[in-house]
């Protein structure tokens, strides 16, 4: 009969490839999930976004889309697509920064679209490219992550999972208006990557319906 040490040893690791496995399974299904639903969506949104490409080209006759660079999985780059709601060079004279309350930069026939949350719809596109998942935290600026990197070095710990569209902190917390400000939605991050199971991915993605009438969107 094997000794007690023996059986709690093995015990423990059962349980440690359990739980491996567990994880295992729970990334490639999401993955399957992420493919399959944001391809579906984006068949749904093509309506939408021919009416969005209308109203950008009557307000300043610019591009319709707009991309930029984010942090993906392990701090890897990526171009993120939008829909364009701000005039051209937006940000020509002020760099990134935090958007604000009647932000001049936005045109005034796509405010909808930011309270509405469609402007960030073609990022199915990232979904489906796997540079992102629907669920998980939002993908940051590089040179804004470079910022709240020195107010809260344990940021880089969001860079474990892809980023989402949508996440715990999108559909609890409002907007980043300040590096201060962000510590409640870091928060969130963390506390997402450290629990994250079915369960939550589906009470995220729930409540993420609500956000296409959002009030604090700016």
């Amino acid at each position: 009969m094997p000794e007690p040490v023996t059986l709690v040893a093995l015990g423990g690791g059962l349980l440690g490839l359990g739980a491996h496995l567990a994880r295992r399974y729970f990334e490639l299904a999401k993955e399957v999930m992420d493919v399959t639903l944001g391809f579906v969506a984006l068949i749904l949104f093509i309506p939408v976004a021919a009416l969005c490409a209308l109203l950008i080209k009557v307000s300043d006759g610019g591009p319709i889309f707009y991309t930029q660079t984010r942090l993906g999985k392990d701090g890897r780059p990526f171009r993120l697509y939008k829909l364009r709601t701000m005039f051209v060079n937006a940000e020509s004279a002020t760099g990134a920064i935090w958007a604000k309350d009647d932000d001049p930069r936005v045109m005034p026939l796509c405010r909808w679209m930011r309270s509405s949350h469609v402007d960030e719809l073609p990022q199915l596109v990232n979904v489906i490219r796997g540079d992102m998942s629907l669920v998980g935290p939002r993908p940051e600026r590089p040179e804004i992550l470079s910022d709240l990197e020195k107010v809260y070095p344990e940021i880089r710990k969001r860079l474990a999972v892809r980023p989402g569209i949508t996440g715990l902190a999108q559909v609890t917390k409002g907007y980043d208006t300040t590096v201060e400000g962000f510590r409640s939605k870091l928060k969130s991050d963390l506390e997402y990557i450290e629990r994250r199971r079915w369960s939550m991915e589906i009470r995220i993605l729930a409540a993420t319906l609500s956000k296409f009438h959002d009030r604090m969107a700016k």
